[in-house]
């Protein structure tokens, strides 16, 4: 037991006959959703449909035991398979044995780079995939399904191109030729299933759909005189082969450039969905052994014909919500797929190629998701930019180019916001015997300046690309005669500082003891201190100038101002100008 606790995790312990029970029902439900989805999400990935069936077998069972989550369910996923087909379709034809070999050791590569990921303890670095970033990248792709799935959902010959401007300009051209038994079973899935899903999401809609859509197309092939609609036809054995990825190893260059992009893809999906559901659920993620977990399922699948699997949102969220109490939901919704995949193979050989289009068209609906954009977009418009422009690239470049496109824009954003930190005079409030510190911008009711001493408020980190901002906006302040010659810093909000950092409040204390002041500091962070330190700023400025509290560093500070000024000055708004010294700002 300690050997399953040290491979599986601490749930192994937990396991009962009432936890197998609940995870044998939630199976059946992960089952009945996974058979429709890995039909048709194999189909657009460019594979035939056993690929995708087979991809929900093996995959979803390693990752369940070896990952993190207790309730994600992996396998084929809509964007995954978009993501393989569109860089894969410039090396082979979709569907040709060469391409279902690039599929499968693109899988193994993918694997391996997320294992290591894992290993390597870097899972941290999916926190810098921006969720706006990824969520363009959803939307984009849903497009992309939408577009994809036109051909079949309308009974259209498939065009020379694969790009999303050439299949929409040949269906333009040849909307005329539109099957009208096509037609029909694709809006008779959609119906069903959206009729389904009104009424209760949680039955499997989709299978529902796909019973309609198989029902329409058999009546209308055995009652009209038109062209048939199209079906699967037989489906291979029911259990994933065991099959060596064999390729030309001269293209694994460009296959490697291709599987680190599609890892990308792979781990922030992987991520975000274990994320979610443990939001619902309650349990800590551990990124690293959940990257490890997916990337040893794919090691594994690419070598039992199964195509690149990460958890799956619309079947980890229904298995959470079923009751799965342990990863043995996953275990028993593969091995009852199989089971339901054995004997159904009549059924599924007769499913029509417009009611799989039918599911695609209602999955891009479903992705591209518009009360989140019309959210963003109101409170949020820079990160709705980023979505924005991420979509772009997904529909019109490369997929694997645009995730990266698209987390560049958020880390270009990121540096512009933090490269311009916020400092605010501050001054007192003048209602009430307190007097309160104040932000004096867009006060109305706050006292005037001291003419000698100006109050600033630094809020944020002055790293190298802060340095420039915050270096001209102290020159601002000392400029001009009449300006303060000295300068109390509040910098608890200074989060830290570089080297370039360390340099401007040089330059900054050179210049306010020429012009006949001083700088002080209050309460800066232990770690600006010890950079300070380190280059010897804290000694030059002295150890004195840096203070606990804003009324011990007002009372020292006011008392080496200059009397002749203070003699003349109206605003007095320190307690010591009142010549009270028991009350302290």
């Amino acid at each position: 037991m300690n050997i399953a606790r040290r491979l599986f995790g601490s749930w192994v312990d937990e396991v009962s006959a009432r936890t197998l029970r609940a995870d044998a029902t939630a199976g059946l439900l992960g089952a009945l959703l996974v058979l429709p989805q890995g039909v048709a999400f194999a189909l657009l990935a460019g594979l035939p449909p056993e690929y995708g069936l087979y991809s929900a077998i093996v995959p979803c069972i390693v990752a369940a035991l070896f990952g993190s989550s207790r309730h994600v369910m992996s396998g084929p996923t809509n964007a995954n398979s978009l993501a393989l087909y569109a860089v894969l379709t410039p090396l082979a034809v979709a569907g040709s044995q060469g391409y279902i070999q690039l599929a499968l050791a693109v899988t193994v590569l993918v694997g391996l780079m997320q294992w290591l990921v894992g290993a390597l303890r870097l899972g941290s670095l999916a926190h810098f995939i921006s969720p706006s970033a990824l969520f363009g990248f959803t939307s984009g792709a849903a497009l992309l399904i939408a577009v994809h799935a036109l051909k079949d959902a309308l009974g259209l010959p498939a065009p020379d191109a694969h790009g999303a401007g050439a299949l929409l300009a040949s269906l333009g051209a040849n909307i005329g030729q539109a099957q009208g038994g096509a037609v029909l079973v694709t809006l008779s899935t959609l119906a069903v299933a959206l009729l389904v899903r009104r009424l209760d999401k949680r039955k499997p809609y989709m299978l529902a759909g796909l019973a309609a859509g198989v029902a329409v197309a058999a009546a209308f092939n055995a009652l009209a005189d038109g062209e048939p609609v199209s079906v699967l036809g037989s489906i291979a054995q029911p259990w994933p082969p065991f099959h060596i990825p064999s390729v030309d190893w001269r293209v694994l260059p460009d296959l490697l450039s291709l599987a680190f992009a599609l890892t990308i893809v792979a781990l922030a999906q992987s991520i975000s969905i274990a994320k979610a559901v443990a939001t619902r659920s309650g349990q800590r993620i551990d990124a690293n052994r959940e990257f490890m977990g997916q990337g040893l399922s794919n090691i594994v699948g690419g070598f039992f014909s199964c195509y690149l699997s990460c958890g799956s949102l619309n079947r980890s969220i229904p298995n959470y919500e079923a009751g799965a109490k342990t990863p043995m939901a996953s275990v028993f919704s593969a091995l009852l797929l199989m089971a339901l995949v054995a004997l159904s193979a009549p059924l599924l050989a007769m499913i029509p190629h417009a009611a799989i289009s039918g599911l695609l068209l209602l999955v891009a609906w479903t992705l591209l998701d518009i009360p989140r954009w019309r959210h963003l977009l109101r409170t949020q418009p820079s990160e709705c930019i980023i979505a924005g422009a991420t979509l772009a690239a997904t529909v019109t470049i490369r997929m694997e180019v645009a995730i990266l496109l698209g987390t560049l824009l958020s880390l270009t954003v990121y540096l512009h916001r933090t490269s311009r930190p916020a400092m605010r005079s501050m001054g007192f409030d003048s209602r009430g015997p307190d007097r309160r510190f104040v932000v004096l911008e867009h006060q109305q009711d706050a006292l005037p300046e001291c003419p000698q001493l100006k109050l600033l408020r630094m809020e944020g980190s002055v790293y190298f690309g802060a340095a420039a901002h915050v270096a001209q906006r102290l020159h601002e302040l000392r400029a001009g005669a009449a300006a303060p010659r000295h300068l109390l810093v509040m910098a608890k909000a200074m989060n830290f500082i570089d080297l370039a950092g360390a340099q401007v409040w040089e330059d900054e204390l050179a210049a306010r003891r020429a012009m006949g002041g001083d700088l002080y500091f209050h309460r800066p962070r232990p770690e600006v201190l010890a950079m300070w330190r380190r280059t010897g700023f804290l000694e030059r400025l002295g150890e004195d100038h840096v203070f606990p509290d804003k009324a011990t560093a007002l009372r020292t500070i006011y008392a080496g101002l200059d009397r002749d000024i203070c003699a003349g000055c109206q605003a007095r708004i320190f307690w010591e100008c009142q010549g009270d010294d028991s009350k302290q700002a």
